[in-house]
């Protein structure tokens, strides 16, 4: 088993089961953010629909990994950077999913703008979504 792997499940807390070693591996493969659809598909039958439901829930509240939104309404997963723990995500970045080849990445350096609510309202979570081409693509 990856040294990296049993480290991400302790840094968070999490007891070291096979089924989560072998999924955040895919995490760590891949640079993008991923579905539930794509880790059953890369598990190729492994583990049922709700054990990867429960451990990507696990993850999502030690903070391992962040939801993302895609512009279908459907949810991707992304590991976390350092600053998310116990649920508590702190993810002021923006996530752009490319029309050409529907990957989408954290933009880890490019921020949420600041916005203003109006009185009364208060903002728990921010989703910012830019679709387009990426630079994999553009450069095709």
């Amino acid at each position: 088993m990856d040294s990296n792997v049993k480290q991400l499940l302790k840094d968070h807390s999490l007891r070291l089961t096979q089924s989560r070693s072998d999924i955040i591996s895919i995490f760590l493969e891949r640079d993008v953010a991923i579905s539930h659809g794509d880790i059953e598909f890369a598990m190729d039958g492994k583990y049922d629909r709700v054990t990867i439901y429960r451990t990507l829930k696990s993850f999502l509240e030690s903070g391992l990994i962040h939801k993302v939104l895609d512009d279908n309404g459907g949810a991707r997963y992304a590991l976390c950077d350092d600053a998310c723990a116990d649920g508590d995500h702190r993810h002021d970045h923006i996530h752009f999913k490319c029309s050409n080849c529907e990957r989408t990445t954290c933009l880890d350096g490019v921020f949420i703008p600041h916005v203003k609510l109006p009185k009364g309202f208060e903002a728990a979570e921010s989703n910012y979504l830019i679709t387009g081409v990426c630079d994999k693509c553009s450069a095709a």
